[in-house]
């Protein structure tokens, strides 16, 4: 099968031919892919910041997004069968630890990682478990839902958790309207009250969040910080969710918080540089947001399959990586890039 891979740090991923993936275990479950998504993490990978902290065998396959049909299962799968359409959280599970055991999925002590540990899904198939596996309705089509799998339930998991301090009257800054804040507007949208006010650089990325919820938008040209304090009556906002925190923003989303409020970190590549006494003299909260549980995924595709929430897409086909991680690392993907076998 065609399958991207990765051979060196530092350097493109290029198309190779590998053996397809087979049941090797009783919860093992083969995946046919009908969409990809292409991440900023995959920039990331590609940079090697992701090298030490999982340690992946070079040459192997990227991509953690991934969706499609049920090729393959083991004998003991018993949640999903052949044929099945699918959605995959990224992180494979044993359910046997306490964090599994307390609805913490992402944080298991025996999961993998395909994509980034090991061999993902930016290929014809992929290897999965039974316990990644969200059974979708047939008509769905995964190149549709596929970002989701990642940066959909990242977006949904950092909004779940701020839900208790978005109740009518408050008011939430959302920092970039890319791939993983568009989604997230619209769970602010969808299950929120709060006023939402959306900062970019990009016009086009404000035009569409203003027609996925957004109430203000404001452009990120060095002002942006005071003028969400002067939308917040000089106070700043009661939460702030950060889907960049590189290049600056991670300074500006922290001065756009207001006192006793919380500072949702989501994106990532900067630093925070904030002084303690900022800190305890505030109260200010800053939260750190990873990818979200297997139940937030499928909480998330109960609010795509209802149309509240939609993916904004571009697709390529697989043997285009190259050229989708290109447009994403230079701002030409408006939403998410999805490769299609």
């Amino acid at each position: 099968m065609k399958a991207v891979r990765l051979h060196g740090y530092h350097q493109l991923p290029v198309i190779d031919e590998v053996p397809e993936p087979t049941v090797q275990g009783p919860l093992d479950v083969v995946v046919k892919i009908g969409g990809a998504g292409v991440c900023r993490t995959d920039l990331h990978i590609i940079e090697g910041q992701w090298a030490e902290a999982m340690s992946p065998a070079l040459p192997y396959t990227i991509g953690h997004e991934n969706a499609g049909w049920v090729h393959e299962v083991g004998p003991a799968v018993t949640n999903v069968q052949v044929g099945d359409t699918v959605i995959l959280h990224p992180t494979p599970t044993c359910g046997l630890c306490r964090a599994c055991r307390a609805g913490q999925d992402m944080h298991c002590e025996n999961s993998s990682f395909p994509g980034l540990s090991h061999d993902g899904g930016m290929a014809e198939y992929l290897l999965t478990s039974a316990r990644a596996c969200v059974k979708l309705d047939p008509q769905t089509r995964p190149q549709d839902v596929a970002a989701l799998a990642d940066a959909g339930i990242t977006a949904y998991h950092a909004v779940r958790k701020a839900i208790p301090l978005l109740y009518p009257g408050t008011t939430c800054v959302v920092i970039g309207a890319g791939g993983l804040g568009h989604i997230g507007i619209q769970c602010l949208a969808a299950l929120t009250a709060t006023r939402i006010i959306v900062v970019d650089r990009n016009p086009d990325a404000l035009k569409l969040a203003g027609e996925l919820g957004a109430e203000h938008t404001v452009v990120a040209d060095g002002g942006h910080v005071d003028a969400v304090k002067d939308l917040t009556g000089g106070t700043g906002a009661d939460v702030v969710l950060d889907f960049v925190a590189e290049q600056g923003a991670e300074q500006d989303g922290f001065a756009m918080t207001a006192r006793a409020g919380s500072y949702f970190v989501i994106g990532y590549g900067g630093t925070v540089h904030i002084p303690t006494l900022d800190i305890i003299s505030t109260e200010r909260n800053i939260v750190g947001n990873i990818v979200g549980t297997y139940n937030d995924l499928a909480e998330l595709m109960a609010l795509a399959q209802s149309g509240k929430v939609t993916l904004h897409t571009r697709t390529y086909p697989l043997e285009a990586a190259a050229e989708a991680l290109g447009d994403l690392d230079a701002g030409r993907v408006r939403g998410r890039a999805i490769l299609v076998p």
